[in-house]
């Protein structure tokens, strides 16, 4: 018998409808290597430059020690003004799936209306790659953006970390290594819709069975994957899985926005409930209705207009403050 949950805003589950003939809710190890090639993950240069708009570089630096280099996607708005804020971004794709290309056009906004520098990391996926190697490639990025920060017109002080669903996960990890080994102090982070904990021990994270935007299945495919036998035991680290840490002190200000009906809402709650009581300030959205990145699917959208609009106006207060 299905869950109750929250019902779906209305002008998205007629999008929803038409989104399931195309991509299924539920994601299983034997559907990886197909969803890697759908064209629906497939980002062009000339979205990205914006005719001609914004300046495009794909760098290669170093990985984690003994690992392969990494690449780094950086954006960076014509005319921009030396010593710009950097958001440093994770992609999503429930750790299995994208690129550092994935998504970010919509922080890449954030970068053309705040006078900003993008930096997006291509993280190694798993199963071919389990933890820690994608966090540790997101650490190694952060390190060299933090280091060259001016070299790409940025400043070192005023860098923001920032993700969506793995990526956001990846982005509260990255955080939390930064605070835990004396790294760069951030300005801020933005978890959007961010995957936390692979304990499955909240009601949201068995409550979507063959509904919504990545539902029990796939959120077990994308941790098996990652994690292999550790997963929902004792051995997984607090930055694989963030909802672990039981310390927040000491991160930077953070902003989380989840729908009401998807399987992260209830860790995602359970994060910024527990930021706000270890001293960090945080700001907290769930929005009614929406499923799992409803706003990068159906931008114009009602509801995917106002949560962006939202977030855009935290980082917004956020950069104007520093």
């Amino acid at each position: 018998m299905p869950r109750a949950h929250p019902p779906l805003d209305p002008e998205l589950a007629a999008v929803l409808t038409v989104v399931h003939t195309q991509l299924s809710p539920s994601v299983t190890a034997g559907d990886i290597e197909n969803l890697r090639r759908h064209p629906a993950f497939a980002v062009a240069d000339e979205d990205l430059t914006r005719n001609g708009t914004v300046h495009l570089q794909n760098l290669s630096v170093p990985g984690p020690s003994g690992a392969p280099k990494i690449s780094l996607l950086v954006l960076m708005p014509v005319g921009l003004t030396a010593g710009a804020p950097v958001f440093y971004y994770m992609h999503g794709g429930g750790m299995i799936i994208g690129n550092h290309r994935t998504g970010v056009g919509g922080v890449l906004n954030w970068a053309v209306d705040n006078g900003a520098v993008v930096v997006s990391v291509d993280y190694r996926l798993a199963p071919e790659h389990p933890d820690p190697a994608p966090i540790e490639d997101c650490y190694a990025g952060l390190l060299w953006t933090h280091e060259h920060a001016a070299e790409i017109g940025g400043d070192p002080e005023r860098i923001v970390v920032a993700g969506v669903s793995a990526g956001g996960g990846l982005a509260a990890g990255v955080a939390l290594l930064a605070r835990d080994r004396g790294g760069p102090r951030l300005l801020g982070q933005v978890l959007m819709c961010p995957m936390l904990d692979d304990r499955f021990i909240t009601p949201s994270s068995r409550e979507l069975e063959g509904e919504g935007i990545w539902d029990a299945t796939s959120n077990t495919t994308g941790w098996n994957a990652l994690l292999g036998e550790r997963r929902g035991g004792d051995h997984v680290s607090i930055y694989a899985a963030p909802a672990r840490a039981t310390d927040l002190t000491g991160l930077p200000t953070t902003f989380i926005d989840v729908g009401s009906v998807e399987t992260f809402r209830d860790e995602d709650i359970d994060y910024a409930a527990r930021l706000l009581q270890a001293g960090v300030q945080c700001e907290l959205h769930v929005w009614p209705g929406g499923f799992h990145g409803f706003d990068g699917m159906t931008p114009q959208a009602a509801l995917s207009r106002t949560a962006s609009a939202t977030r855009n106006a935290w980082v917004r207060r956020l950069l104007i403050a520093r």
